[in-house]
């Protein structure tokens, strides 16, 4: 099985993360803000990798480091469970429709890490959860895990089914990229042998 594990502890937040690419889509969340448990729960659930997902966050302060830091340590931890990522698929992309939204995600597990972000919110707040904070989100989890990502909202107006979509597309784009392909027979899915640099 194909895990990662991670532990990041600072004083703002403590955090444990653990991965299983090769899950069912369980997961079990909780960061303290309700809105991202949903969305982490979504992305687990629609690419089938199991997460784990524990933060005590410096909430008082604001949302912005228990944002930032769980979306680091669970790129962490898929990096971790990809390893040398030998045989994967390494590309992802989804349209991913909900109600009047389309959001289109593509993704590269490049190694090296770039988000490129066609999206926006017309309210401050999902729930609780500060809209600007998920553009951020993305923006960490591509930096720790070396994904080449873009994130586009071809249109929609209902700010939750926007985020929503981003995150089910985000999750069927990784499903895609993370899985063995056996035609493959192992082999690191680059030319110069190894991803990243």
């Amino acid at each position: 099985m194909r895990t990662g594990r991670t532990e990041r502890k600072t004083a703002e937040t403590d955090i444990l993360v653990e991965v299983n690419l090769d899950g069912t889509g369980s997961y079990d969340i909780s960061t303290g803000i309700g809105f991202l448990d949903h969305m982490v729960e979504q992305f687990s659930r629609h690419s089938l990798i199991d997460v784990t997902l524990k933060v005590k966050g410096d909430l008082h302060v604001d949302q912005h480091h228990t944002t930032e830091d769980s979306a680091i340590a669970l790129g962490q931890a898929l990096s971790d469970a990809l390893g040398d990522k030998a045989g994967i698929g390494r590309y992802g992309e989804a349209h991913s429709p909900m109600d009047e939204t389309l959001a289109r995600v593509t993704l590269d597990i490049s190694g090296r890490p770039y988000l490129v972000w066609k999206a926006r919110f017309t309210q401050e707040k999902l729930g609780e959860w500060d809209t600007e904070l998920i553009e951020h989100w993305f923006h960490s989890v591509a930096q720790s895990a070396g994904l080449t990502l873009h994130c586009q909202v071809l249109y929609g107006t209902n700010n939750h089914h926007i985020c929503e979509a981003l995150y089910k597309g985000f999750a069927r784009a990784m499903r895609q990229a993370v899985e063995l392909d056996p035609r493959k027979g192992g082999a690191v899915p680059s030319t110069k042998g190894q991803l990243g640099g």
